[in-house]
């Protein structure tokens, strides 16, 4: 089987500024105060997924998930280290990413579609399709700077989903929108995952990660903290713990998860 994605030593740093001008600059120097520091989001990181695997990207918030998904899609470069692909990329990263806020919904699916890589024929091909999927409404002629947070994520996600991809990249993509809209994207993923597109879905959500992925590699302050099967790696983390109060996120996920 083909290698999709391979991740050698990858190693991403980032600068901490503590002062924004140069007078609170030259007195922190003066006062013997640091002006920065550095971080690794990503750090020295190996791994390799075969082509058609579903791959559960974990770890807590600051744990340099999107850092790396960014590296894979390649609007990030590592500071050290590769991070090889092969084939069309596709997904959903941020909400809105590559959106026009002046520019309608309708515009803004042939923006967002061609910075995906397809063609203007493609997009016209499949319009008819992301608009159903995305179920905006009378809201696809006016500018998407106008819409709310789960529009935008329906209109992006909708977008993503319909462009022939061999590697797709879900950054949370269920954490803005309504539960009926959530199950129709996993109901979508499960269909892009059936069709052998390696999937690689960021996410927080146990549930979700079990009946999506196969494996799921945690990323531990920007270390490989694990690698392996879904149970083990669900384990790992603890998120396999309930939570004692009624109506918790993990119950309101298991019960998403069992709907899907």
């Amino acid at each position: 089987m083909a290698t999709s994605i391979k991740v050698e030593h990858a190693t991403k740093v980032f600068t901490l500024r503590y002062h924004k001008t140069f007078k609170q600059v030259t007195v922190a120097k003066l006062r013997g105060q640091k002006v920065s520091d550095t971080f690794h989001a990503v750090d020295d990181v190996s791994f390799e997924i075969e082509q058609g695997e579903s791959i559960g990207l974990m770890g807590l918030n600051g744990s340099g998930k999107s850092t790396l998904l960014k590296m894979i899609n390649g609007t990030m470069r590592p500071d050290a280290g590769t991070v090889l692909t092969r084939g069309r990329i596709a997904g959903l990263i941020a909400t809105g990413a590559g959106f026009h806020p002046q520019l309608t919904g309708k515009e803004n699916i042939f923006l967002n579609a061609a910075i995906l890589g397809m063609s203007e024929k493609e997009t016209a091909r499949k319009f008819d399709d992301i608009v159903e999927f995305a179920d905006i409404g009378r809201f696809l002629d006016t500018p998407v700077g106008n819409y709310s947070s789960g529009m935008y994520s329906r209109l992006g996600f909708s977008v993503a989903v319909h462009v022939d991809s061999d590697i797709f990249l879900a950054d949370e993509v269920l954490a803005v929108g309504d539960k009926p809209f959530k199950k129709k994207c996993m109901a979508k993923m499960q269909e892009i995952r059936r069709s052998g597109v390696t999937l690689v879905y960021v996410s927080h959500a146990a549930a979700s990660v079990q009946r999506m992925c196969d494996r799921v590699i945690v990323l531990e302050k920007g270390k490989l903290g694990f690698d392996g099967p879904t149970d083990e790696g669900i384990r790992y983390l603890h998120y396999d713990e309930p939570d004692d109060e009624p109506g918790s996120l993990d119950q309101a996920d298991a019960e998403l998860g069992a709907d899907v």
